[in-house]
């Protein structure tokens, strides 16, 4: 098993012997397969738990052989994740298989009494219980007893699709001896040369925008002769149209042309000269300094006629 450190990138090895016997030798045709609440499949594996549980099934059991198959966590049954309150645990399936005929004890839950106890969700009197219950709480109601004696084996063809992989040959691992390897220019790759690329592209557009600008000389100089005339006869008459445009005249107000005077009907002339600066005249006069305004007479009290 070759492992290594995500981290670190440090690896390790360790060699593990796993001994293939064939079923035939050792034939386990009785086979139970316990339910364990109060255990996760973390915890079952242990040596030391897996060893007080097989000790336990053999007292209830009584076989010569006894010896685990199987355990599976009860999430791949199909259970849910367990709440994190009280230290709840997601369970565990254990089977295992005996050379023996189930005893009396692991009988009792094929009883019609137990049988109807576990369709109303009881639990199930077990005499053999009290042996489990100090380390190991059983769901009695989801024991499965198999007796391979009594089945017909039947041959059935393996189709291949999709889960079942093909033949690939013998297995080849690696050599035992593990070579060090060097990330010096792996680092030289990914990190030094991109950003060697970069500097040389960023002084060739430095030496561009910097070194290579053309000034006001050298484009009049590659300008035509006629060109630079128009242009600046261009910017000439610009200026001379911006510098009147500044000089002119503001318009006389409506107030002050003429007007036809309201008793006599002759044309009165403006208030103004055109050599008046209006520029600090306000735009409305008051009545005492309008020339040819008629007086309205103001109506007197009833006392004085």
């Amino acid at each position: 098993i070759t492992a290594y450190n995500r981290r670190t990138f440090e690896t390790a090895r360790h060699n593990l012997i796993i001994n293939i016997m064939s079923a035939e030798d050792f034939p386990l045709p009785y086979q139970a397969e316990f339910f364990i609440r109060n255990m996760n499949v973390e915890e079952m594996l242990a040596s030391e738990v897996l060893g007080d549980f097989l000790g336990a099934v053999k007292n209830v059991w009584q076989p010569e052989r006894l010896n685990a198959i199987n355990i599976t966590s009860a999430l791949d049954r199909g259970g849910r994740v367990p709440l994190p309150i009280n230290d709840m645990k997601e369970g565990v399936y254990v089977m295992v298989g005996a050379d023996v005929p189930f005893s009396s004890c692991l009988r009792e839950v094929e009883n019609p009494q137990n049988q109807l106890r576990c369709s109303q969700e009881m639990e199930p009197v077990i005499t053999c219980d009290k042996k489990f219950r100090t380390q190991f709480h059983i769901d009695w109601c989801k024991i499965s007893l198999v007796d391979n004696t009594k089945q017909v084996s039947t041959f059935q063809e393996v189709i291949r699709g999709e889960g079942i992989l093909p033949d690939g040959g013998e297995y080849k691992p690696p050599s035992d001896t593990l070579k060090s390897r060097d990330y010096y220019s792996d680092f030289l790759i990914t990190l030094a040369v991109p950003s060697a690329i970069a500097l040389v592209l960023f002084l060739i557009l430095a030496y561009i925008m910097c070194c290579r600008r053309e000034g006001v000389e050298k484009r009049n100089m590659q300008t035509p002769d006629i060109q630079l005339v128009h242009h600046s006869a261009i910017q000439k008459s610009t200026k001379e149209l911006r510098d009147m445009s500044k000089n002119r005249e503001i318009a006389w107000p409506l107030s002050t042309l003429p007007v036809f005077h309201p008793v006599t009907g002759e044309i009165v002339p403006p208030l103004h000269t055109d050599s008046y600066d209006n520029t600090s005249m306000p735009l409305m006069q008051t009545q005492q300094n309008l020339p040819h305004q008629t007086q309205i007479p103001q109506q007197q009290s009833a006392g004085q006629y």
